[in-house]
């Protein structure tokens, strides 16, 4: 049987940490052939390519695309990969937030480390270099298990990906249990005020707190379809002058995108006006959001292009992988991007800011790419140009952070042209 092979092994390099001096004959998304000289954990220069062989320390890229790295600005890494261990029921938000919590009591920090280890790998396997993660303080004696777990994750993987964390902090926790995971080094405060009894005092109370302990906040803000929930236009009168050491983030926001235009637009105006960043999350919201609308049922999404138009800081994220809240996912930055395409009526390149330049600037991260001055957090990936990486998602990729390769990937496919005789 004869076939023919569609990828070739000979250019793979083992992920070892080591530094990169040079990619070699990289394209890059305007179709230029570029080698990129890198000098600790920056970029040095981008230069014509010279088609020189590669040194020991540098890396042919040869008929792959080189990208910034994208990053996660949402996730749940505490709950990621536990769909087969609660196998609940198809349902809305209510329904999966109900199944977690009948799990709850089962978690152990040992087993939420490892299953958040195991997504934070495959998000760096797929090109992801920094992560911002909401852990859930848990009911009952021991609320800081999910919080143990993924300090420890963060600090096992330290020299590989840059991880955030957001103690996401129930209506029923007392403040001293937020305070104890700002201790333990959660990095931001966050909730769901739109799913407490009073929406404004509990968003006044995770502000509140946030301005004693000098960090940033990020809030679940208005999942659902509900067009006259709109924190998050309260949230645009609450945080007042915040310094930028003390970020804003809005995340899901799904309920603006069900409002009319001029509501978006006062809206989204504000929101620029007060400097919050804005995280739409495609993936979970279109799983969760409209079950019960069966016909023409909304997306799910929020009023992403009325926010761009307004100059906002926007990402894209992909939010729950496996778990109750969305029982599929690669914990791969190009899905997200390929439904902002398809979903929000993004450009690709639109797309693919949000989850890569977007998503480091709502993070508050120092911006990287294959430019000078640049950090070198790359993704190379096997693609004739963005819409390709988009469409595909070739699994054979490279990825630098900071310089150095710590993950590669490749993949061998054959297909039969014709039957032996």
């Amino acid at each position: 049987m004869r076939s023919a092979n569609e990828t070739s092994p000979g250019n793979f390099r083992r992920a070892d940490g080591r530094r990169v001096a040079t990619l070699r004959n990289a394209a890059t998304v305007d179709g230029q052939l570029v080698d990129v000289h890198i000098t600790g954990d920056r970029v040095a220069a981008v230069v014509p390519a010279e088609n020189r062989p590669a040194g020991e320390h540098d890396l042919n890229l040869s008929g792959y695309l080189l990208l910034e790295a994208p990053a996660e600005p949402h996730a749940h890494l505490d709950k990621a990969f536990s769909f087969d261990e609660i196998r609940p029921p198809p349902g809305d938000l209510g329904n999966a937030i109900a199944a977690w919590e009948e799990y709850n009591p089962r978690l152990t920090v040992d087993g939420i480390a490892d299953r958040a280890r195991r997504t934070a790998l495959r998000l760096l396997s797929n090109g992801t270099t920094a992560i911002r993660s909401h852990v859930n303080l848990l009911p009952g004696d021991a609320p800081l298990r999910g919080v143990q777990a993924l300090v420890r994750v963060r600090t096992e993987l330290a020299a590989a990906m840059d991880i955030q964390l957001v103690v996401l902090a129930p209506y029923s926790v007392d403040d001293t249990a937020i305070h104890a995971a700002l201790d333990l080094g959660v990095d931001f405060v966050g909730g769901h005020p739109h799913h407490t009894p009073e929406p404004t005092a509990n968003l006044r109370r995770l502000l509140r707190i946030a301005e004693e302990r000098g960090c940033g906040v990020d809030i679940h803000t208005d999942e659902q379809l509900d067009p006259e929930m709109l924190t998050l236009e309260q949230l645009t009168h609450l945080v007042g002058d915040r310094p930028p050491a003390r970020p804003v983030t809005a995340s899901h926001c799904v309920s603006l995108g069900m409002t009319a235009p001029e509501v978006q637009a006062r809206v989204s105006a504000a929101v620029a006006a007060a400097g919050i960043g804005v995280v739409t999350l495609p993936m979970t919201n279109l799983y969760l959001q409209g079950r019960d609308h069966p016909v023409a049922t909304p997306r799910g999404i929020t009023a992403v292009r009325a926010l761009l138009d307004a100059g906002v800081r926007v990402a894209g994220g992909a939010d729950n992988v496996r778990d109750p809240f969305n029982p599929l996912g690669r914990a791969d930055a190009l899905e997200t991007a390929m439904l902002l395409v398809t979903a929000a009526h993004l450009t690709p390149q639109e797309a693919y800011r949000a989850v890569s330049s977007g998503a480091r600037e709502v993070m508050g991260l120092p911006a990287a790419g294959p430019a000078p001055g640049a950090y070198a957090d790359l993704l190379a990936i096997r693609a004739s140009g963005l819409e390709d990486a988009i469409a595909a998602a070739p699994t054979d990729r490279f990825v630098l952070r900071r310089g150095r390769l710590v993950a590669a990937s490749r993949s061998e496919r054959s297909t039969v042209t014709r039957p032996a005789d």
